[in-house]
């Protein structure tokens, strides 16, 4: 008979019952009887100081098997030596028959019952630890471990190992050893279950404590010992409930894929920034680049992959050396065509500086003056770029500046002008175009009023005083442009940096390898080879239409967006951030976009959407921070019912209730009421807090147990 979960109690009663009659039959084993085996005699003595050596038995006779496949049978155990193996109940089961000096092994005589030799007292003050070590080396391991308010579950059989640990961890946490290269097989039978893994890199446990002189407490905290929580393995961590202002959004790193990732790493490392820093002036890098010469598949038809990113960053956090990295090449690009055009330029004006009359007006009609290339600015204001853009002189450029107060504190977003070039700018991002016009009285007229099919991308950092007052602006977010921007608030490191580490002090950025390539990659992207060029360069920029790699991408591209349309109706996150949630499947298709013209393809993939949807849902994270945060010291609705349920199951093993203690004692408004409670309960479980199941026929939630850390 196997007890189980599931075992009635008149069979447990019955097992006990049986066991306890065949255990009661034999005498205690004697230390004179155990004088020719050093190794049961030194476990008697560590029993008898535990007070526990009646747990030791002389069997004179043979038992005759009552359960299993060997029911009838005798075992052979006249004169051997009995060890009582008990349930988690600590109640004696059966025994495991030992032959003295190991002549044979071990004999359990009921397999059918989970049960172990247990050396200790089965107490939730001790750390509970179950081995499937040889004998000799259980001694070993219990005189070492015996001052560290440790109990030991001794399976005698390697096979029966699982099914003790899993019997026992019904009741009790248990701790299993295991090393780094057998971590998969030893820890995979119990995720899930109530079991602790301390996993060692190449020595085990016991060649710790003898070899390293370590004591158990020291080897736990070794930097390469790893202790493995496996029943909150399955799990993975809840998603916060509310909006904390104070607690920026995790940075999903893995957003980035291949070099890029590493990249991000490399930048964050060196600058010692957080890693948001890097991972939005990547991005600022890949759209400055990119916006020359792609377009984003949207809806029917295609977008500028131009974006917006505003990122907050006190003085001294890292942004300017940041951008150093991630800018690197961009910035000696600029640097060669500035010279070129210095060069240009001076020719220009020496051939001029001799013309008159009809030769120099032929010579500007024929030779109009060198147009001045920059594209990157870091100070400047918007009129003078939109000039830009309507004569001509450049057709792509970045606003990239670690002082975003130029920005937002400029003269030009100041007083009644601040509507006007914010609706310039949101329609330069969604649609490439620019309309100025000039009184033709003024200094500055010119008959030019329009450009079309140009692109600009705004890498803006500052101070939260800057930004904080910035993102709660009526005026920009009623005409749309934080709508459409990219938002990173990450955590000011500054206090926790390393600047005295020798190894770090002499490792330069400048021979990193992946930074190196990613260089070498911004440099054949700035200046391609004409096979590489999209269509025609001269005239009009054309650009080449990035497309799904296939259906099942856009299926992918469109399941995003309904996700994120469903989540602004009445009740749902969104529900007051309709404007900037109407814009995230098209940033999230631009970073796509990026990402794939970075790696050198035309097509987007369903891997490549996926993880730029990572991006946009930290954005819109950090976003929620300043806009529709629970006020202070307010629980909304999933918090109320999360910590109920929490507080509901603390103590149970699994934490585990029936929905109907749900439905009849959840917080209001959840309380009686199906339709709140379910929409809850599911909004729960897409957080990671619960599982909803069956149970035959009844209805169970499951807990996170990371709630309960």
């Amino acid at each position: 008979m196997t007890t189980t979960p599931q075992t009635t109690a008149h069979e447990k009663a019955r097992a006990f019952s049986a066991g306890f009659e065949m255990i009661s039959r034999f005498d205690a084993a004697t230390r004179q009887g155990l004088a020719d085996d050093n190794i049961l005699l030194s476990l008697y003595n560590l029993c008898e100081q535990l007070g526990i050596q009646d747990k030791l038995l002389h069997l004179d006779s043979n038992i005759t098997i009552t359960t299993g496949f060997d029911t009838g049978k005798n075992a052979p155990t006249a004169d051997t030596i009995g060890l009582v193996l008990s349930s988690n109940q600590d109640e004696p089961i059966t025994l495991a028959s030992i032959t003295a000096n190991g002549n044979r092994e071990p004999l359990i005589i009921d397999r059918m019952q989970p049960s172990a030799f247990i050396i200790g007292t089965l107490d939730s003050g001790n750390e509970i630890i179950a081995i499937d070590d040889p004998l000799a080396d259980v001694v070993k391991l219990a005189y070492y471990l015996i001052a560290d308010n440790v109990t030991l579950l001794v399976s005698l059989d390697k096979r029966l190992f699982n099914s003790m640990v899993s019997h026992f961890a019904e009741v009790y946490p248990v701790t299993i050893f295991t090393t780094l290269d057998q971590k998969d097989k030893v820890c995979k039978p119990f995720k899930g279950e109530n079991v602790k893994a301390v996993i060692t890199s190449d020595r085990n446990v016991l060649e710790h404590l003898e070899y390293g002189n370590l004591s158990y407490r020291d080897i736990l905290t070794l930097a390469d010992t790893t202790i493995l929580d496996l029943q909150a393995e399955i799990w993975g961590t809840p998603e916060p409930l509310a909006n904390d202002p104070s607690k920026p959004t995790p940075y999903p790193i893995d957003a980035f894929a291949g070099l890029l990732q590493h990249v991000v790493k490399a930048v964050a490392h060196y600058t010692q920034a957080p890693t948001a820093i890097a991972g939005q002036c990547v991005l600022g890098a890949l759209a400055h680049m990119g916006q020359r010469f792609i377009d984003a598949p949207m809806g029917n038809g295609h977008m500028p992959t131009s974006l917006i990113l505003i990122t907050e960053g006190e003085s001294g956090s890292g942004k300017s050396q940041t951008m150093g990295l991630t800018h690197f090449k961009i910035r000696e690009y600029e640097k060669q065509l500035y010279a070129d055009y210095l060069i240009e330029l001076s020719s220009w004006e020496n051939n001029k500086a001799s013309l008159k009359g009809k030769e120099l007006a032929d010579f500007l009609e024929q030779s109009p003056k060198p147009q001045n290339p920059k594209t990157m600015f870091k100070e400047a204001t918007i009129e003078p770029i939109l000039d830009k853009f309507i004569d001509g002189s450049i057709s792509n450029a970045s606003w990239t500046t670690d002082e975003a107060a130029q920005f937002f504190n400029g003269h030009t977003m100041k007083g009644d002008t601040a509507g006007n070039a914010l609706s310039s700018l949101t329609t330069l991002y969604s649609d490439g175009e620019v309309s100025r016009l000039r009184s033709q009285k003024s200094a500055y007229a010119t008959p030019h009023t329009d450009a079309y099919n140009v692109r600009m991308t705004l890498l803006l950092q500052g101070q939260r005083v800057i930004l904080e007052p910035a993102l709660a602006d009526p005026v920009m977010n009623g005409q749309g442009f934080l709508a459409r921007a990219l938002i990173a608030c990450p955590e000011d490191l500054r206090g926790k940096r390393i600047w005295n580490d020798e190894k770090r002090n002499n490792d330069s950025p400048y021979d990193n390898p992946y930074l190196i390539d990613y260089w070498a990659r911004c440099q054949s992207l700035l200046d391609p080879s004409p096979a590489n060029l999209p269509n025609d360069t001269i005239g009009a920029p054309k650009r080449i239409k990035m497309q799904w790699a296939d259906n099942q991408t856009k299926q992918v591209f469109t399941d995003f967006k309904q996700a994120i349309e469903d989540r602004q109706a009445q009740g749902q996150p969104l529900e007051y951030l309709k404007a900037y949630a109407s814009r995230m499947a098209e940033n999230a298709s631009r970073i796509a976009s990026l990402m794939a013209f970075f790696e050198g393809r035309k097509a987007i993939t369903t891997d490549d959407i996926k993880r730029a949807f990572m991006l946009v849902e930290y954005s819109t994270g950090e976003r929620l921070r300043y806009l529709d945060a629970t006020p202070t010291g307010e629980q909304n609705d999933s918090e109320k019912l999360s910590s109920w349920l929490v507080e509901k199951a603390r103590g149970k093993n699994p934490p585990i209730l029936n929905r109907t203690d749900a439905y009849n004692g959840a917080p209001k408004p959840m309380r009686k009421n199906n339709k709140i409670l379910q929409s809850e309960l599911d909004n729960l479980e897409s957080m990671g807090h619960i599982r909803q199941s069956n149970d035959g026929k009844k209805k169970i939630i499951e807990i996170n147990p990371n709630l309960y850390k």
